[in-house]
Formats: structure tokens, sequence, C-alpha cells
């Protein structure tokens, strides 16, 4: 058996992303000889899954794949090239190295100058034996200059002992920059990963081999674009990539999935469920225990999770194809994508739900035309004005409606008052509660504008599900008269506002129950 010694490149020419890894094809055209050989291929990333490679040959004759895996080996890094500016540890070696050369001429400097000194000594020490020899006597003039040479050879030692302090720690601090600058622009090893593939060929030839693997560090998610232009709406669907396989991904055809590999495909196993009936006490028959069903909802619902979300669907895998090749960094950042872009009528309002919210939103209406499901994910707002924000997007299939909330407008305000009061009537003893709800509507206008705005208002009754209580519009109290009011109690009003106009809305409703209803 052969092998081959020098690794055949094994590029990436397509990816299937899934939601938290990725589907990776390579392809390499394979010069076989005849026999059984084994060729080294790559490199590739080293987090492939070992167990899913996959290698498949296609040539005119006869070629059998024998075996597959993956080798790693850690290889050590080329040096760091250097980039435009140095670094500020490369700056400060720079710096310390003048300084020590400069300390280093001042030290020369000053072992010359008490070099002087000492021979200056000297001949002043033998002229004075040489005049004490020959009887003369200038004992002030010798012993003043001795002085002076004494405090200058002194003063001179201080400093040169001040210098020689200085440059050990030059010498020191030279030497401990040395080394961090060493250990920052050293590259550790990197692990390299190579496939071994073993075939066997009937005879010599050129083979096309297609080799696929799943690999983790690679996910995707949806995001959109949504530009408002007057009547119309531009919807721009791109598919955000994160990739750090050790790779890039260069030209590859890239397609997304939703599908959940990972998840167990076998349904959950039925336990028995008792029901168990009892018959009511006498206190139970005689009293309806009520509760409002906001109070009963408010801690319902799943768990926030922390981090990424995942992908919406609709329950069905969905695939989407990038139009073009896409080249997508292995460095781990987010990567755009570009997928479709259509543009279609849009309608709108302003909505307003002042029991939630005092802020009037505008809400724009649109149909789905990219001709794929649009899945829920962030969209940037962008108007007239330009960028306004960021909102979401529900998931939408092919052709079905869909809205975007545009932020609120600033220019309308909305304020709430609520009223209640209780009173019992003579004969029944039931309960009534009246409600009055009072909506102040004011707009704020630049001088010159023109045109009505008609704001949506939406306020809620409640909805009774027992016969001992009931609940009743007032339609005559209210002002003015609701548009509609749906099965679930929400009250719409179609409200014009001129510019600079005014409004007070006014809602008001009546619930009453037999005097056995406990909890109102």
């Amino acid at each position: 058996m052969t092998t081959e010694p020098r690794p055949i490149a094994l590029p990436v020419t397509a990816v299937t992303c899934l939601e938290d890894r990725a589907h990776v094809e390579r392809t390499a055209d394979l010069d076989l000889a005849a026999g059984v050989q084994r060729l080294r291929l790559g490199p590739i990333g080293a987090p492939a899954v070992d167990r899913t490679l996959h290698a498949e040959l296609t040539s005119d004759r006869p070629a059998t794949v024998l075996g597959t895996r993956i080798v790693r080996t850690w290889t050590p890094r080329g040096p760091v090239p250097s980039p435009g500016d140095d670094s500020p540890l490369r700056l400060r070696l720079h710096a310390l190295d003048r300084e020590r050369d400069a300390v280093e001429r001042e030290r020369d400097r000053l072992l010359a100058r008490l070099d002087l000194l000492g021979r200056l000594a000297a001949d002043l020490l033998r002229e004075i034996r040489e005049g004490v020899g020959s009887g003369e006597s200038e004992g002030e003039r010798w012993g003043r200059e001795l002085d002076r040479v004494d405090a200058e050879r002194d003063t001179y030692a201080e400093r040169l002992r001040a210098v020689g302090v200085r440059l050990t720690s030059l010498e020191t601090e030279y030497d401990t920059t040395l080394r961090a600058m060493a250990e920052a622009e050293e590259e550790p090893a990197e692990l390299v990963a190579h496939v071994e593939l073993t075939v066997e060929a009937a005879e010599a030839g050129p083979a096309r081999l297609r080799l696929g693997h799943l690999t983790p560090c690679a996910l995707w998610r949806p995001a959109y674009r949504a530009v408002l232009d007057g009547g119309s709406l531009t919807l721009e669907t791109e598919a955000v990539v994160w990739q750090r396989t050790g790779e890039d991904w260069s030209d590859v055809r890239l397609t997304l999935s939703t599908a959940r590999s990972a998840l167990a495909t076998e349904p959950p196993g039925l336990v028995e469920d008792r029901l168990t009936l009892r018959d009511r006490s006498a206190a139970e028959r005689r009293t309806v225990d009520v509760e409002v069903r906001e109070e009963a909802i408010g801690d319902l619902g799943p768990a926030p999770v922390l981090g990424l979300p995942g992908v919406d669907d609709g329950g069905e895998a969905r695939v989407l194809n990038a139009p073009s090749a896409v080249s997508v960094r292995g460095d781990g950042r987010a990567h755009r994508v570009p997928l479709s872009v259509f543009t279609t009528d849009a309608g709108g309002e302003y909505a307003c739900s002042p029991e939630l919210s005092p802020l009037v939103t505008q809400v724009v209406r649109f149909d789905n035309r990219s001709g794929h499901a649009l899945l829920a994910g962030p969209v940037d707002l962008v108007r007239g004005s330009g960028f306004t924000g960021r909102g979401t997007l529900d998931f939408t299939a092919p052709g079905a409606p869909a809205e975007l909330a545009y932020g609120s407008r600033d220019d309308i305000r909305v304020v709430r008052y609520a009223e209640e009061s209780h009173d019992t009537t003579g004969l029944t003893q039931r309960t009534v509660v009246t409600h009055t709800v009072r909506l102040h509507l004011s707009r704020f206008s630049a001088p010159g504008e023109e045109g009505e705005r008609v704001v949506a208002l939406r306020e809620r009754i409640p909805v009774s599900e027992v016969s001992a209580v009931e609940v009743r519009l007032r339609e005559e109290s209210c002002s003015p008269a609701p548009a509609s009011v749906d099965a679930e109690g929400v009250v719409r009003w179609d409200v014009p506002l001129p510019p600079g106009g005014r409004r007070t809305v006014t809602l008001v409703y009546e619930v009453s129950a037999a005097a056995k209803v406990v909890g109102l």
C-alpha cells in the first residue's frame, strides 16, 4: 500500500448551517494509482466530528473507499507578522534601550572625571612632598586644594553610585519587558486536522472525491431590515452566520436549515391520568367563587432563556438558500448573508392601548411576498427620517399577513383616568360595580402641519364565564359610541385628531353579581 506524503487540498464547497452546528461538504479531484493507497487530505477544521465523516468516490473506473479517519496533530505556529505600529511593549523596550545608552554614557563620563580627579590629587601630593623636601611651606594653599579635590571626588562618587543604581534598575526592567514581549508575541501550537483516506482502484486514473461531516461552533439566525416609504414597505431578509470551525468558508454554496437533528424523535411515554368526581358541599353550593383571569395567568408562560434564542419555524423544518456563493470567515463574528428582498403595499394605523401603555404606536401591516416563510427574528426599522429602532417579526407563512410596530409617536399623547363605584340593589341584593374610563387625547403639531390622524384606541372590559356574573356595556353613557366590541371584550374606537386637536373618549360598563358571588 502506497502513502501520499503531501496533503491534498480539500476545500469547503457547500455548507448547510443548522441551528447550532453545520454540515460541511468538501470536494477534491484525485489522481489515483492502481491498487490500495492511503491519501492525506486537508487540512480541515479540528472540531470536525469524527463519527459523521462520510466519503464517496466518483470515477469512470472501479474505485472503492476502504476507510476514512481524522488525524489531529499539534503544529507550531510561525512568527507573528509585525503590525504597522509597534506594540506598547516594544515601544517601551526601545525607550528603555535609549535611556540605558544615555545612562551608560553618563557613567563613563563620571568615571573619566573621577580618574582625572585622582591624577590631580596624586600630582598635588607629589608637589607637597617636593616642597617640604626643599624647605617650602605653603600649608594653607595645599590644604585648600586638597579639600577642593576631595569634595569634588565625593560629589562625583555619589553621582556615580546613583547612576549605577539607575542602570541596574533599567537592566532589570529591560529584561522583564523583553520576557513579557516574548510571551505576548509567541503563538501557541495549533491543532491541525487532516483526513486519511484509504482507497482501492482497479486502474490508475482520475476520480472525484466528495466528503462530508458535521462540525460544531457554527450557527445562524434570521434578521430583517424593513424600509417604510409612504405606502410601500421593502423587507430585506438576511441570515446572520457565526462560525469558528478553524477554517474560513470561501465562495461556498450556503444552505440554511431549521432542522434539529439533535432532538430525540421518540414520542413521550403515556402515563395513566385519573380523574375523580365528588359532590359539592352545602357551603360550596351556596356561594360562587370568582376571580379575575389576568391575576391567574400573570405567572404562567415559559421561563426566560438566557443567551441566543432558537429559530421559530412554525413547527416545520424550513430550508433557505443563499442566492449566490458566500464567504464567511472563521473568526466567530457575525456575518450577514442576503437572502431575499421584496417590496409590497403597506397599510397600518396608529394604535394605543392606554391600559397597557400611554404611547401611540405606528403599526404597519403587509403581506409576505418573499416566496418563503419569514422566521421570527429582529427587524431594523427604517423610515423617511432614517433608522428608527429595532422591532421583532413573528413567524409568517408565505402570503400570510404580518405586522410591524414602528415605534411610538411623540406628537400624540394619551392620558387615562379610571373610576369605579359600588352599589347594591334593594330587592335582589345584587352587587353592581360601575367602571368609568376616560381617555384624553392630544395632538401636538408643528406649524403648517395638515391632515388628520386616526388613532385606534383599544380598551378591555371583563368577559364573564359564569351565569351569576353579568357584564354590560352602557353604550348610552359612552362618548363616542365604540366602533366595535369583540368576543374577548376588546372595545375599539377610531378617533380622528386634526393638528393641535384634543378629544375625550369615555367608556362606561358595569359588572353585576348575585349575592352568593364572592371574590368580585
